[in-house]
């Protein structure tokens, strides 16, 4: 299990963020949980679903199958058939979206705050009667074939992002792609998509964030109404983390027509819940953030080796990465630019960062933070974010006093700890006149 985040006596959560979270929670008998946040100040509404699972709950063989589903849950339930989902909500004045990550599936709509009843009788319909069938599975089976040659067969970063999960993580379900591999998605059947829907849409899996114009007692008894007698599922197995330590540097090269070389770096990292989570937060920002940023300032403006630097510390359930992706100019040198990078960031590690630098990561975490939370969407989904990343969405309301609170010493033990030579994986893009397939270029000659 990750380690817990810390809580020192500085942890206290931001009095602005707390007169603005009085938020009533409960638990149906069937274990789904409820969160509701009533805002009066415009008649709309927000209803997010979190489902705890994403591709980190997959196995070979389906692979994909989180991201599948995201798909077949717009194809219709019991009462509200094929396209009626939308058709109702946009009818109601309402919009829908969803996304799957590594550790989780959302849902989300954003409506009138007189459609609320509507909606939940739109989303309990699905959990409770999906539509499986052999024609929605294959119809939405082409949708992410597609999706997938499109953003990963045929895009460079989707082509190096790819390689370098493979690289980073040798046992953890994290190594695959979470739109899954080509032969997982074609081979998913009927069968699997019902085991999976049975296990991972089940309200006991599920947690509803309802933030709005709404009186928060009714609704929670229209929570009850529509959603108390849909059946508890099957406890989903525990994911085991059997990852292997990293004892060194690991490289892949990728040959794919291209203008110019990139590198994609990663950097093995802790998991959410880590107490150095934070502290990272403010290193990414500190280095990117902004024109003024320390590697955009150096690898753009300085040394012009680079066209774009880009770092990427995103919160997972388990270990995950600190990022870093570059477009390089076409006569620059990757292995050059590896040396400039490496060289700032070590710089970090013996200095810290300047007051200024410190400074204004801070402040921008804190506006980047608070500007979230100025919608009842975006305090929806960041309640949901916390309680599924870090346990509480409670802890998210602590997050600029720790931000606050972090030193330079911690900056620089935390970047000391992580930007080791062995914690790292490194992809080299190299131009190629033409695309590689099977071992033929795209012409049909063989490749010597």
């Amino acid at each position: 299990m990750p380690k817990a985040l810390t809580k020192p006596a500085s942890r206290e959560a931001d009095p602005v963020l707390q007169s603005l979270f009085d938020v009533q929670e409960a638990t149906l008998p069937n274990g789904l949980r409820v969160r509701l946040l009533a805002n009066h100040q415009t008649p709309v509404v927000s209803l997010y679903t979190f489902f705890q699972v994403g591709s980190r709950n997959e196995r070979p063989g389906i692979t994909g199958i989180s991201h599948l589903f995201e798909h077949m849950m717009f194809n219709g339930a019991k009462k509200y058939g094929p396209k009626k989902f939308d058709s109702v909500l946009e009818s109601n004045g309402g919009r829908s979206n969803a996304y799957t990550s590594t550790d989780m599936t959302v849902y989300y709509e954003d409506f009138a705050s007189e459609a609320l009843e509507t909606v939940l009788d739109l989303e309990s319909d699905r959990m409770r009667s999906l539509r499986i069938n052999d024609e929605a599975l294959e119809s939405e089976r082409q949708v992410v074939m597609e999706e997938r040659r499109s953003r990963v067969d045929n895009d460079i970063t989707g082509i190096m992002d790819e390689e370098l999960g493979t690289l980073v993580w040798k046992a953890h379900p994290y190594r695959w792609p979470v739109i899954g591999w080509m032969k997982d998605i074609e081979n998913i059947t009927r069968k699997d998509c019902e085991q999976y829907f049975r296990t991972y849409y089940a309200p006991n899996n599920a947690v509803l964030y309802i933030c709005g114009d709404i009186d928060p007692k009714k609704t929670l008894a229209l929570v009850r109404r529509y959603y108390g007698d849909i059946p508890k599922g099957p406890k989903p197995e525990s994911v085991l983390n059997s990852e292997p330590e990293q004892r060194g540097e690991r490289r892949a090269e990728v040959r794919h027509p291209a203008q110019s070389p990139a590198l994609m770096i990663a950097f093995r990292a802790p998991a959410a819940r880590h107490e150095d989570t934070l502290v990272l937060d403010i290193i990414q920002y500190a280095l990117t953030k902004g024109e003024g940023s320390r590697l955009v300032k150096k690898l753009i403006y300085d040394t012009q080796l680079a066209i774009s630097v880009m770092v990427d510390w995103g919160w997972r359930l388990d270990p995950g990465i600190v990022l870093v992706y570059l477009e390089l100019k076409p006569d620059s040198d990757p292995r050059k630019v590896e040396e400039a990078l490496y060289a700032e960031l070590a710089r970090v590690v013996s200095e810290g960062l300047t007051e200024r630098e410190l400074q204004k990561a801070k402040n921008n975490l804190r506006a980047d933070h608070l500007r979230e939370l100025a919608t009842n969407s975006g305090r929806a989904h960041a309640m949901g974010h916390y309680e599924a990343l870090l346990g509480s969405w409670r802890d998210g309301l602590s997050l600029p006093s720790v931000y606050a609170a972090t030193t330079n010493e911690q900056v620089k033990a935390v970047a000391a700890k992580y930007f080791a030579p062995e914690r790292r994986s490194v992809v080299t893009l190299i131009p190629a006149a033409e695309a590689i397939v099977d071992g033929a270029t795209d012409d049909g000659k063989d490749v010597e």
